[in-house]
């Protein structure tokens, strides 16, 4: 794995402390059945025939029943620098995005990318594809479906939210770069970004946001200060001021 990649991971698991040690689960190999209804966080695994197999982690909230469909969460991670993804969607799951929005209550799934960033053809199908499959076992409310994600992942929230507005309701991308434009831009957005970010400036998404603003969009900036592009977990405060806001989309 390159150096960068290593330094990424170890950052972000030191500035947050040991991470919770995630159940050992059997993997489910496609099979909506046998995914876990147990209130919990899971690493699981979607084969799919003639595509690559999926790895991903997936929280199913405390006090779940299948009589009350929840909200459901779609989390991309942030980039491995060229190595192995594998893990890296629990990572995200358990750094930021699960402790952020646990007041949702809602199904969180974090997949781990297919070779590349997360607007490649391979990436939408593999994450489509495991979306279709948590819907059909789990009891979701598809008028409650959001998608976030760092860096990498934000740039992936933006992207998923542009393209696939059928499916999302809201974004709420984090130090991600935003489309190149916005035209045509359809759903409520979010966006939480640090104007100390030493990779991922902070000028065109909040450029962005205020061109959407002006357009008549329901968008919103979360700007920080003080925080560096690697310390993920300091991005989780704002992402907890993110979910009010979204539950009134969801009004």
């Amino acid at each position: 794995m390159p150096l960068e990649s290593i330094r990424r991971r170890f950052l972000a698991i030191m500035a947050c402390g040991l991470l919770s040690l995630l159940p050992l689960a059997a993997t489910a190999q496609g099979d909506a059945n046998t995914l876990p209804l147990t209130p919990g966080v899971y690493p699981l695994n979607l084969a799919r025939a003639g595509e690559p197999t999926v790895g991903y982690a997936i929280s199913v909230p405390p006090n779940y029943s299948s009589s009350t469909p929840v909200p459901l969460v779609l989390a991309l991670h942030f980039g491995v620098g060229g190595g192995s993804a594998a893990g890296a969607g629990g990572d995200v799951l358990d750094i930021l995005v699960g402790p952020g929005l646990a007041s949702l209550g809602a199904i969180i799934v974090a997949p781990d990318s297919v070779r590349g960033n997360w607007s490649t053809l391979e990436n939408e199908k593999a994450v489509t594809a495991l979306l279709d499959t948590v819907m059909a076992r789990y009891a979701v409310d598809r008028k409650k479906i959001a998608v976030t994600g760092f860096s990498m992942g934000g740039s992936g929230a933006w992207h998923f939210a542009q393209k696939f507005p059928d499916i999302f309701s809201a974004a709420i991308p984090i130090a991600g770069r935003p489309p190149e434009s916005a035209a045509g831009w359809k759903l409520p957005v979010l966006a939480i970004h640090s104007r100390d970010d030493q990779v991922v400036p902070f000028t065109p998404a909040d450029t962005r946001i205020a061109e959407l603003r002006k357009a008549g969009v329901n968008a919103r900036m979360i700007a920080l200060t003080g925080i560096s592009h690697y310390e993920t977990h300091r991005f989780q405060d704002a992402l907890r001021q993110a979910a009010p806001w979204l539950q009134q989309v969801w009004k």
